[in-house]
Protein backbone atom coordinates (compact mmCIF):
# COMPACT_ATOMS: atom_id res chain seq x y z
CA UNK A 1 0.00 0.00 0.00
CA UNK A 2 2.41 2.08 0.57
CA UNK A 3 3.05 5.42 -1.91
CA UNK A 4 -0.57 5.58 -2.24
CA UNK A 5 -2.77 8.41 -1.69
CA UNK A 6 -5.71 9.17 -0.17
CA UNK A 7 -9.19 11.51 -0.06
CA UNK A 8 -11.87 11.25 2.55
CA UNK A 9 -14.74 13.54 1.93
CA UNK A 10 -17.08 13.63 5.33
CA UNK A 11 -20.42 14.20 6.07
CA UNK A 12 -23.07 14.58 8.85
CA UNK A 13 -21.67 14.77 12.48
CA UNK A 14 -19.28 15.11 14.38
CA UNK A 15 -19.10 11.28 15.01
CA UNK A 16 -18.38 11.09 11.31
CA UNK A 17 -15.85 13.42 11.98
CA UNK A 18 -14.03 11.52 14.41
CA UNK A 19 -14.74 8.30 12.69
CA UNK A 20 -12.65 10.21 9.41
CA UNK A 21 -9.46 10.60 11.80
CA UNK A 22 -9.39 7.67 12.59
CA UNK A 23 -9.80 5.83 9.00
CA UNK A 24 -6.74 8.79 8.12
CA UNK A 25 -4.61 7.62 10.40
CA UNK A 26 -5.57 3.77 10.08
CA UNK A 27 -4.24 4.76 6.55
CA UNK A 28 -1.29 6.48 7.09
CA UNK A 29 0.26 3.73 9.27
CA UNK A 30 0.24 1.18 6.22
CA UNK A 31 1.84 4.20 4.04
CA UNK A 32 -0.84 6.36 2.34
CA UNK A 33 -0.69 9.55 1.96
CA UNK A 34 -3.48 12.06 2.71
CA UNK A 35 -4.22 14.31 -0.06
CA UNK A 36 -7.01 17.19 -1.22
CA UNK A 37 -7.04 16.79 -4.78
CA UNK A 38 -9.53 14.62 -6.18
CA UNK A 39 -7.57 13.40 -9.17
CA UNK A 40 -4.15 12.68 -7.30
CA UNK A 41 -6.14 10.28 -5.06
CA UNK A 42 -5.90 6.18 -5.69
CA UNK A 43 -8.29 5.45 -2.73
CA UNK A 44 -11.32 7.64 -1.97
CA UNK A 45 -13.67 7.50 1.13
CA UNK A 46 -17.20 9.02 1.32
CA UNK A 47 -18.33 8.93 4.93
CA UNK A 48 -21.89 9.15 4.96
CA UNK A 49 -24.87 10.34 7.15
CA UNK A 50 -27.98 9.50 6.62
CA UNK A 51 -29.67 11.63 9.56
CA UNK A 52 -31.41 13.54 6.84
CA UNK A 53 -32.20 12.50 2.91
CA UNK A 54 -30.84 15.56 1.65
CA UNK A 55 -27.28 14.42 3.01
CA UNK A 56 -27.70 10.80 1.36
CA UNK A 57 -28.61 12.28 -1.65
CA UNK A 58 -25.16 14.01 -1.61
CA UNK A 59 -23.31 11.23 -1.36
CA UNK A 60 -25.38 9.33 -4.24
CA UNK A 61 -24.84 12.54 -6.26
CA UNK A 62 -20.99 12.44 -5.72
CA UNK A 63 -20.97 8.52 -6.48
CA UNK A 64 -22.35 9.89 -9.76
CA UNK A 65 -19.79 12.38 -10.38
CA UNK A 66 -16.58 9.90 -9.01
CA UNK A 67 -17.95 7.41 -11.82
CA UNK A 68 -16.18 9.70 -14.79
CA UNK A 69 -13.13 9.79 -12.39
CA UNK A 70 -12.85 6.23 -12.20
CA UNK A 71 -13.22 5.67 -15.66
CA UNK A 72 -10.11 8.06 -16.31
CA UNK A 73 -8.36 6.25 -13.98
CA UNK A 74 -9.32 2.76 -13.12
CA UNK A 75 -7.37 1.78 -10.44
CA UNK A 76 -8.71 4.36 -8.38
CA UNK A 77 -10.89 2.80 -5.71
CA UNK A 78 -13.75 3.96 -3.97
CA UNK A 79 -15.01 3.42 -0.67
CA UNK A 80 -18.50 4.19 1.34
CA UNK A 81 -18.11 4.54 4.72
CA UNK A 82 -20.36 5.64 7.68
CA UNK A 83 -24.07 5.59 8.20
CA UNK A 84 -25.40 5.33 4.52
CA UNK A 85 -23.00 2.38 4.27
CA UNK A 86 -24.44 0.72 6.97
CA UNK A 87 -27.89 1.17 6.15
CA UNK A 88 -27.77 0.28 2.62
CA UNK A 89 -25.03 -2.24 2.38
CA UNK A 90 -24.68 -4.29 -0.86
CA UNK A 91 -27.26 -1.86 -2.31
CA UNK A 92 -24.75 0.85 -3.17
CA UNK A 93 -22.73 -2.01 -5.23
CA UNK A 94 -25.95 -2.64 -7.16
CA UNK A 95 -26.61 1.27 -7.63
CA UNK A 96 -23.20 2.34 -8.36
CA UNK A 97 -20.91 -0.72 -9.26
CA UNK A 98 -17.93 1.30 -9.65
CA UNK A 99 -17.87 1.57 -5.75
CA UNK A 100 -15.42 -1.23 -4.65
CA UNK A 101 -16.05 -1.75 -0.61
CA UNK A 102 -18.60 -0.45 1.57
CA UNK A 103 -17.54 -0.36 5.49
CA UNK A 104 -20.30 -0.18 7.85
CA UNK A 105 -20.04 2.23 11.19
CA UNK A 106 -18.48 -0.92 13.66
CA UNK A 107 -15.93 -2.20 10.73
CA UNK A 108 -14.11 1.31 10.45
CA UNK A 109 -11.20 -0.16 12.34
CA UNK A 110 -10.59 -2.84 9.83
CA UNK A 111 -10.61 -0.27 7.10
CA UNK A 112 -6.70 -1.77 5.97
CA UNK A 113 -7.58 -5.11 6.11
CA UNK A 114 -10.32 -4.81 4.19
CA UNK A 115 -8.08 -2.73 1.59
CA UNK A 116 -5.38 -5.47 1.59
CA UNK A 117 -7.94 -8.44 1.36
CA UNK A 118 -10.10 -6.57 -1.16
CA UNK A 119 -11.75 -8.51 -3.35
CA UNK A 120 -14.60 -6.40 -6.52
CA UNK A 121 -17.63 -5.01 -4.89
CA UNK A 122 -16.74 -6.25 -1.00
CA UNK A 123 -19.12 -5.80 1.70
CA UNK A 124 -18.51 -5.13 5.64
CA UNK A 125 -21.30 -4.14 7.57
CA UNK A 126 -21.53 -6.25 10.46
CA UNK A 127 -23.38 -4.62 12.74
CA UNK A 128 -23.20 -6.84 16.37
CA UNK A 129 -24.95 -5.97 20.18
CA UNK A 130 -21.44 -7.21 21.94
CA UNK A 131 -19.63 -4.63 20.05
CA UNK A 132 -16.75 -3.40 21.77
CA UNK A 133 -15.05 -0.08 20.47
CA UNK A 134 -11.15 -0.94 20.41
CA UNK A 135 -8.57 0.95 22.32
CA UNK A 136 -7.22 3.71 19.94
CA UNK A 137 -4.43 6.24 20.51
CA UNK A 138 -4.12 9.36 17.67
CA UNK A 139 -1.31 10.19 16.13
CA UNK A 140 -1.22 13.33 14.46
CA UNK A 141 1.83 12.52 12.23
CA UNK A 142 0.76 9.75 10.15
CA UNK A 143 -0.61 10.14 6.65
CA UNK A 144 0.40 13.35 5.95
CA UNK A 145 0.89 14.91 2.66
CA UNK A 146 3.75 17.44 3.96
CA UNK A 147 5.92 17.65 6.78
CA UNK A 148 4.35 21.14 8.16
CA UNK A 149 1.25 20.34 10.06
CA UNK A 150 -1.30 22.39 11.11
CA UNK A 151 -1.93 23.85 14.97
CA UNK A 152 -3.78 21.33 16.50
CA UNK A 153 -6.07 22.80 19.36
CA UNK A 154 -9.17 20.97 19.99
CA UNK A 155 -10.18 17.54 19.05
CA UNK A 156 -13.06 14.56 19.63
CA UNK A 157 -13.18 11.85 21.80
CA UNK A 158 -15.86 8.85 21.17
CA UNK A 159 -17.24 7.65 24.37
CA UNK A 160 -19.83 5.74 23.42
CA UNK A 161 -22.04 4.51 20.50
CA UNK A 162 -24.99 3.75 19.06
CA UNK A 163 -28.28 4.40 20.77
CA UNK A 164 -31.10 2.40 22.73
CA UNK A 165 -34.06 4.96 22.39
CA UNK A 166 -35.94 4.04 18.88
CA UNK A 167 -36.97 7.68 18.47
CA UNK A 168 -39.83 6.91 15.74
CA UNK A 169 -38.20 9.24 13.05
CA UNK A 170 -34.12 8.03 14.11
CA UNK A 171 -31.99 5.75 12.24
CA UNK A 172 -29.35 5.98 14.31
CA UNK A 173 -30.06 2.36 16.06
CA UNK A 174 -30.28 1.16 12.73
CA UNK A 175 -26.88 2.58 11.61
CA UNK A 176 -25.04 2.55 14.60
CA UNK A 177 -26.10 -0.29 16.53
CA UNK A 178 -27.23 -0.66 19.99
CA UNK A 179 -25.68 1.66 22.87
CA UNK A 180 -22.21 0.55 23.87
CA UNK A 181 -19.77 2.77 26.58
CA UNK A 182 -16.02 2.47 25.63
CA UNK A 183 -14.03 1.83 28.66
CA UNK A 184 -12.69 4.31 31.01
CA UNK A 185 -8.94 3.23 30.33
CA UNK A 186 -9.15 3.72 26.80
CA UNK A 187 -11.03 7.55 27.50
CA UNK A 188 -8.44 8.83 29.82
CA UNK A 189 -5.71 7.45 27.70
CA UNK A 190 -6.84 9.00 24.65
CA UNK A 191 -7.47 12.30 26.56
CA UNK A 192 -4.30 12.29 28.14
CA UNK A 193 -2.70 11.52 24.85
CA UNK A 194 -4.54 14.29 23.12
CA UNK A 195 -3.38 16.96 25.97
CA UNK A 196 -0.01 15.83 26.20
CA UNK A 197 -0.09 16.88 22.30
CA UNK A 198 -1.32 19.91 22.70
CA UNK A 199 -4.60 19.40 22.57
CA UNK A 200 -6.41 23.11 24.62
CA UNK A 201 -10.09 21.80 24.10
CA UNK A 202 -11.79 17.81 24.20
CA UNK A 203 -15.23 17.32 23.29
CA UNK A 204 -16.76 14.25 24.24
CA UNK A 205 -18.86 12.27 22.06
CA UNK A 206 -21.72 10.03 21.61
CA UNK A 207 -25.41 9.58 20.62
CA UNK A 208 -26.48 9.66 23.85
CA UNK A 209 -23.89 10.54 26.56
CA UNK A 210 -25.80 10.89 29.13
CA UNK A 211 -26.82 7.15 29.53
CA UNK A 212 -22.49 6.00 29.50
CA UNK A 213 -21.84 3.08 31.16
CA UNK A 214 -25.35 2.43 32.28
CA UNK A 215 -26.20 -0.16 28.83
CA UNK A 216 -24.46 -2.76 27.09
CA UNK A 217 -21.43 -1.54 28.99
CA UNK A 218 -18.21 -3.26 28.60
CA UNK A 219 -16.05 -4.98 31.92
CA UNK A 220 -14.21 -2.12 33.37
CA UNK A 221 -17.07 0.00 34.00
CA UNK A 222 -17.49 -0.82 37.30
CA UNK A 223 -20.25 0.40 40.08
CA UNK A 224 -22.05 2.19 37.00
CA UNK A 225 -19.43 5.15 36.67
CA UNK A 226 -21.61 8.08 35.04
CA UNK A 227 -21.29 10.35 32.66
CA UNK A 228 -20.91 12.85 35.30
CA UNK A 229 -18.19 11.12 37.16
CA UNK A 230 -15.98 10.50 33.74
CA UNK A 231 -16.17 14.06 32.51
CA UNK A 232 -14.90 15.19 36.41
CA UNK A 233 -11.95 12.79 35.73
CA UNK A 234 -11.33 13.70 32.10
CA UNK A 235 -11.77 17.44 33.38
CA UNK A 236 -8.86 17.18 35.94
CA UNK A 237 -5.89 16.20 33.17
CA UNK A 238 -3.78 19.07 33.75
CA UNK A 239 -3.11 21.17 31.13
CA UNK A 240 -6.89 20.76 29.48
CA UNK A 241 -8.21 24.02 29.34
CA UNK A 242 -11.74 23.46 27.77
CA UNK A 243 -13.93 20.37 27.88
CA UNK A 244 -17.56 20.08 26.00
CA UNK A 245 -19.90 17.41 24.85
CA UNK A 246 -22.39 16.39 23.14
CA UNK A 247 -25.19 15.01 22.43
CA UNK A 248 -27.89 14.48 25.35
CA UNK A 249 -31.05 12.92 25.82
CA UNK A 250 -33.35 15.57 28.17
CA UNK A 251 -34.87 11.85 29.67
CA UNK A 252 -31.46 11.06 31.17
CA UNK A 253 -30.08 13.98 32.05
CA UNK A 254 -29.11 14.03 35.55
CA UNK A 255 -28.59 16.66 38.42
CA UNK A 256 -25.20 15.30 39.20
CA UNK A 257 -24.75 16.37 35.44
CA UNK A 258 -26.33 19.55 35.70
CA UNK A 259 -24.19 20.23 38.83
CA UNK A 260 -20.80 20.28 36.84
CA UNK A 261 -21.65 23.30 35.09
CA UNK A 262 -21.46 25.06 38.83
CA UNK A 263 -18.36 22.52 39.85
CA UNK A 264 -16.27 21.89 36.97
CA UNK A 265 -14.23 25.22 36.00
CA UNK A 266 -12.86 23.84 32.73
CA UNK A 267 -16.23 22.88 31.41
CA UNK A 268 -17.44 25.08 29.01
CA UNK A 269 -21.03 26.78 29.99
CA UNK A 270 -22.98 25.45 26.64
CA UNK A 271 -25.34 22.72 26.78
CA UNK A 272 -26.59 21.05 23.38
CA UNK A 273 -30.21 19.68 24.14
CA UNK A 274 -32.23 18.63 21.58
CA UNK A 275 -35.92 19.04 22.26
CA UNK A 276 -37.34 18.36 18.50
CA UNK A 277 -40.85 19.54 19.42
CA UNK A 278 -42.74 21.87 22.08
CA UNK A 279 -45.90 19.27 21.60
CA UNK A 280 -46.71 16.60 24.27
CA UNK A 281 -48.38 15.13 21.46
CA UNK A 282 -45.59 15.09 18.76
CA UNK A 283 -43.22 14.22 21.23
CA UNK A 284 -44.94 11.08 22.46
CA UNK A 285 -45.59 10.25 18.71
CA UNK A 286 -41.81 10.70 17.95
CA UNK A 287 -41.26 8.39 21.45
CA UNK A 288 -39.17 10.57 23.02
CA UNK A 289 -39.94 9.85 26.42
CA UNK A 290 -40.01 13.22 28.23
CA UNK A 291 -42.24 15.68 28.21
CA UNK A 292 -42.64 19.60 27.31
CA UNK A 293 -43.16 20.18 31.30
CA UNK A 294 -40.18 17.63 32.44
CA UNK A 295 -37.83 19.44 29.76
CA UNK A 296 -38.44 22.75 30.99
CA UNK A 297 -37.34 21.55 34.57
CA UNK A 298 -34.44 20.52 33.18
CA UNK A 299 -33.75 24.41 31.68
CA UNK A 300 -35.08 26.04 34.51
CA UNK A 301 -32.49 23.71 36.82
CA UNK A 302 -29.14 24.00 34.47
CA UNK A 303 -29.57 27.61 34.87
CA UNK A 304 -29.96 27.84 38.40
CA UNK A 305 -26.52 26.26 38.70
CA UNK A 306 -24.85 27.88 35.84
CA UNK A 307 -27.05 31.30 35.17
CA UNK A 308 -24.43 32.40 32.41
CA UNK A 309 -25.36 28.98 30.02
CA UNK A 310 -25.79 29.12 26.70
CA UNK A 311 -28.28 26.33 25.65
CA UNK A 312 -28.74 25.35 22.10
CA UNK A 313 -31.42 22.64 20.59
CA UNK A 314 -32.55 20.88 17.72
CA UNK A 315 -36.13 21.12 16.62
CA UNK A 316 -38.01 19.29 13.97
CA UNK A 317 -40.77 21.16 12.22
CA UNK A 318 -44.02 19.50 10.32
CA UNK A 319 -43.60 15.77 11.86
CA UNK A 320 -46.01 13.25 10.83
CA UNK A 321 -49.66 14.59 12.88
CA UNK A 322 -48.37 17.65 13.98
CA UNK A 323 -51.29 20.71 13.77
CA UNK A 324 -51.37 24.29 14.04
CA UNK A 325 -51.55 23.94 17.87
CA UNK A 326 -48.97 21.50 18.23
CA UNK A 327 -46.72 24.05 16.49
CA UNK A 328 -47.92 26.84 18.20
CA UNK A 329 -46.54 24.74 21.46
CA UNK A 330 -43.25 24.87 19.71
CA UNK A 331 -43.10 28.21 19.25
CA UNK A 332 -44.19 28.83 22.90
CA UNK A 333 -41.42 26.64 24.20
CA UNK A 334 -39.17 28.83 21.99
CA UNK A 335 -40.28 32.35 23.77
CA UNK A 336 -40.25 30.31 26.80
CA UNK A 337 -36.65 29.33 26.84
CA UNK A 338 -35.06 31.76 24.82
CA UNK A 339 -32.31 29.42 22.81
CA UNK A 340 -29.18 30.45 22.04
CA UNK A 341 -29.57 28.88 18.80
CA UNK A 342 -31.13 25.94 17.07
CA UNK A 343 -30.61 24.05 14.41
CA UNK A 344 -34.09 23.04 13.15
CA UNK A 345 -35.50 20.48 10.21
CA UNK A 346 -38.11 19.76 8.34
CA UNK A 347 -39.41 15.95 9.14
CA UNK A 348 -38.16 13.96 6.47
CA UNK A 349 -39.01 10.15 6.34
CA UNK A 350 -36.04 7.93 6.70
CA UNK A 351 -35.74 4.32 5.73
CA UNK A 352 -36.02 1.84 8.57
CA UNK A 353 -37.79 4.32 11.25
CA UNK A 354 -41.26 3.53 12.32
CA UNK A 355 -42.17 7.11 11.33
CA UNK A 356 -41.96 6.83 7.86
CA UNK A 357 -45.30 4.43 7.99
CA UNK A 358 -47.45 6.72 9.73
CA UNK A 359 -50.07 8.30 8.35
CA UNK A 360 -51.26 11.84 8.60
CA UNK A 361 -47.77 13.28 6.93
CA UNK A 362 -47.81 17.27 6.44
CA UNK A 363 -47.60 18.43 2.97
CA UNK A 364 -44.34 20.00 2.27
CA UNK A 365 -45.59 23.76 2.05
CA UNK A 366 -47.03 23.67 5.46
CA UNK A 367 -43.64 22.32 6.67
CA UNK A 368 -41.67 25.41 4.59
CA UNK A 369 -44.00 27.88 5.99
CA UNK A 370 -43.44 26.65 9.44
CA UNK A 371 -39.76 26.05 9.44
CA UNK A 372 -39.37 29.89 8.03
CA UNK A 373 -41.34 30.99 11.05
CA UNK A 374 -39.32 28.98 13.68
CA UNK A 375 -35.90 29.91 12.03
CA UNK A 376 -36.87 33.55 11.75
CA UNK A 377 -38.05 34.11 15.57
CA UNK A 378 -34.88 32.27 16.23
CA UNK A 379 -33.03 34.48 14.55
CA UNK A 380 -34.45 37.44 16.52
CA UNK A 381 -34.16 36.08 19.44
CA UNK A 382 -30.57 34.84 19.11
CA UNK A 383 -29.67 38.40 17.97
CA UNK A 384 -31.05 39.66 21.21
CA UNK A 385 -28.82 37.07 23.30
CA UNK A 386 -26.10 38.17 21.87
CA UNK A 387 -26.57 41.48 22.37
CA UNK A 388 -26.35 40.91 26.14
CA UNK A 389 -22.94 40.19 25.75
CA UNK A 390 -21.82 44.01 24.22
CA UNK A 391 -19.48 45.42 27.00
CA UNK A 392 -18.88 42.55 28.70
CA UNK A 393 -15.49 40.40 28.92
CA UNK A 394 -15.17 36.89 27.84
CA UNK A 395 -12.16 34.17 27.52
CA UNK A 396 -11.84 33.69 24.34
CA UNK A 397 -10.11 30.51 22.39
CA UNK A 398 -8.49 31.52 19.34
CA UNK A 399 -9.16 29.21 16.20
CA UNK A 400 -7.77 31.65 13.13
CA UNK A 401 -5.43 34.08 13.26
CA UNK A 402 -4.23 34.43 9.64
CA UNK A 403 -4.82 37.09 7.37
CA UNK A 404 -8.40 38.60 7.31
CA UNK A 405 -9.48 35.40 9.18
CA UNK A 406 -9.16 36.49 13.02
CA UNK A 407 -11.46 34.96 14.76
CA UNK A 408 -12.05 32.47 17.70
CA UNK A 409 -14.71 31.12 19.97
CA UNK A 410 -16.36 31.93 23.88
CA UNK A 411 -16.58 29.09 26.37
CA UNK A 412 -20.59 29.14 25.36
CA UNK A 413 -19.53 28.38 21.65
CA UNK A 414 -20.13 32.34 20.00
CA UNK A 415 -17.59 32.82 17.47
CA UNK A 416 -15.97 35.98 18.33
CA UNK A 417 -14.39 37.75 15.01
CA UNK A 418 -11.32 40.39 15.82
CA UNK A 419 -10.13 43.23 13.60
CA UNK A 420 -6.82 42.43 14.63
CA UNK A 421 -4.87 40.33 16.71
CA UNK A 422 -1.28 40.22 17.94
CA UNK A 423 1.23 37.78 15.58
CA UNK A 424 2.13 36.24 18.84
CA UNK A 425 -0.87 34.48 19.51
CA UNK A 426 -2.09 31.53 18.29
CA UNK A 427 -5.13 28.34 17.73
CA UNK A 428 -5.23 27.10 21.30
CA UNK A 429 -4.38 30.25 22.67
CA UNK A 430 -7.12 31.77 25.30
CA UNK A 431 -7.21 35.55 25.64
CA UNK A 432 -9.77 37.96 27.24
CA UNK A 433 -11.77 39.86 24.69
CA UNK A 434 -14.31 42.33 25.61
CA UNK A 435 -17.35 42.20 23.08
CA UNK A 436 -18.39 44.93 21.00
CA UNK A 437 -20.59 44.06 18.64
CA UNK A 438 -23.38 41.60 18.13
CA UNK A 439 -24.75 39.71 15.07
CA UNK A 440 -27.07 37.26 14.92
CA UNK A 441 -24.61 34.49 14.43
CA UNK A 442 -21.21 35.70 15.93
CA UNK A 443 -19.62 38.31 17.55
CA UNK A 444 -17.31 41.21 17.30
CA UNK A 445 -14.68 41.77 20.24
CA UNK A 446 -11.42 43.47 20.77
CA UNK A 447 -8.57 42.11 23.01
CA UNK A 448 -8.90 43.26 27.12
CA UNK A 449 -6.04 41.23 28.04
CA UNK A 450 -3.24 40.65 26.11
CA UNK A 451 -1.88 37.64 28.40
CA UNK A 452 -2.26 34.35 26.83
CA UNK A 453 -4.74 31.71 28.71
CA UNK A 454 -5.58 34.37 31.59
CA UNK A 455 -8.72 32.89 32.08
Amino acid sequence: MSGKSFLIKTFGCQMNDRDSEIMAQLLGEVGYVETSVTDQADLIILNTCSIRAKAEQKVMSLLGVLRKHKKKKPGLKICVAGCVAQQEGDRIIKKMPHVDLVVGTQNIYQLTDLLKDHEANSVATSLVADYVIPAFIPDFTKGKENKVLPVLFRKFLTIMQGCNNYCSYCVVPHTRGREVSRKVSHIIEEAHALVEAGIKEITLLGQNVNSYGQTNSVSDIKDKVTFAGLLREVAAIPGLKRLRFTTSNPKDLSDELMCCFAEVENLSPHFHLPVQSGSNKVLSAMHRKYTRELYLEKINTLRSYCPEIAITTDVIVGFPGENAEDFEETMSLLEEVHFHGSYSFKYSDRPGTRSADFSDKIDEKTKSERLQRFQSRQDEISLEQNKSYVDKVFPVMIEKNEGDSKVGRTGTNHLVHFADLDNSINPGDIVQARIVHAGQHSLQGKLHITNKDEI
